[in-house]
């Protein structure tokens, strides 16, 4: 979420407001609070599984004597759901992925953000920063973060000869072994399987139906190979922990997780290439610590922090200045030269419900 880190597009959202109920004795004439009013505060985040390592995030709760609360959500569709039901006052900032960041800046669920009072705003990837999808009316509503692949992870103990199709998943020898999100990205999948982005990338997001039956049945046919379809990061962590699984969609968080506990997993883009996302920073616009959530932004912009989202997770992130901040085996990591082009980023699916119906008759076919 590389030229080195710099490899995407989007744009920041940060409104700088104050928080309520503070004595207006100590707030300057921009309705902000003194910084050292913000002490004890909590700052409720709504993000993607690996959005709130204490690696990255501790730093800033020690600057400012607060607290930093992560709630994950699983898939884009949760995220929407949250934020439908009132999330929108429960959480101050969200991590949206390009498939749905459009729709939440047009359903107002967040604030546009003043780039201003971001100090690196200027300083991050300018392909990342200006994507419009997170600009309405001349505001910016959304700071880049992260970008990265939907990987084909595999166990190398297990899968000896390095796979290079996604065809493996098909495999009958890793009947029972492979592991797909339980998300309606595994019909982007398929498509992907029968090469129908190879003209046109937004053919995966606007599929016929003739092709959602296709991409039904496929999966369907491809049942039994599956152990279990994952809900969060962790889960398909563990699995590969207990050696439920030796192959599975992905993201770098859980080959950068586990290979530190000493497993050997490995990662690859397939011939037939890969999807992927890019993540921003949004601030609710319900939200009750606006000029605290601003602060975040602007703190987890600058590039040694940036470098430490990288170090933490393997994500590629939006600043390349933290490229001076990189150890050598990151660095190759923070490489877009290696698999940018062959990335077929999420965008917007218009039939997103029928989508999530096909996705669920494949769930439910026996």
């Amino acid at each position: 979420m590389r030229r080195f880190i710099c490899a995407f597009f989007t744009s920041m959202v940060v409104f700088a407001s104050c928080n309520t109920g503070t004595s207006t004795d100590n707030t300057n004439d921009t309705g902000k609070v003194a910084e050292s009013q913000l002490k004890g505060s909590t700052l409720n985040i709504l993000c993607w599984e690996g959005y709130a390592e204490p690696a990255f995030t501790k730093g800033f709760e020690d600057k400012y004597g607060v607290t930093i609360k992560a709630t994950y959500f699983g898939s884009s569709d949760e995220l929407i759901s949250k934020l439908s039901n009132g999330g929108g006052e429960a959480y101050d900032i969200i991590t949206p992925s390009t498939d749905i960041a459009g729709d939440i800046v047009a359903q107002d669920f967040v604030a546009p953000i003043d780039t201003k009072a971001i100090s690196q705003w200027d300083s991050l990837s300018p392909q990342l920063r200006n994507m419009s999808d997170v600009i309405k009316d001349g505001k910016v509503y959304g700071m880049p973060f992260t970008w990265g692949p939907d990987y084909l992870i595999y166990d190398a103990d297990v899968v000896k000869t390095a796979p290079t199709s996604w065809k493996v998943f098909q495999d009958p020898q890793y009947k029972g072994q492979v592991s797909l999100w339980d998300d309606i990205s595994n019909i982007y999948l398929i498509g992907q399987m029968q090469g129908l982005d190879k003209t046109n990338k937004a053919a995966l997001y606007n599929m016929s139906d003739a092709q959602l039956q296709s991409a039904k049945a496929e999966l369907i046919k491809m049942k039994p190979q599956i152990r279990k379809y994952w809900a969060t990061a962790g889960e398909l962590d563990n699995m590969f922990k207990n050696k439920e699984v030796a192959l599975a969609v992905g993201w770098p968080l859980t080959v950068a997780h586990l290979n530190k506990e000493g497993r050997n997993l490995k990662a690859i883009i397939p011939v037939e290439g890969a999807t992927g996302w890019i993540d921003r920073l949004m601030i609710t616009s319900g939200s009750k610590n606006k000029q605290l959530a601003l602060l975040y932004l602007d703190y987890i912009s600058q590039p040694e922090n940036m470098a430490k989202v990288l170090s933490a997770i393997n994500y590629n992130v939006a600043n390349p200045g933290s490229e001076r901040f990189l150890s050598a085996d990151d660095k190759k990591i923070a490489d877009a030269s290696q698999f940018f082009d062959k990335l077929n980023f999420w965008q917007t699916v218009k039939e997103r419900k029928k989508y999530n119906e096909i996705w669920n008759e494949v769930k439910s076919a026996q």
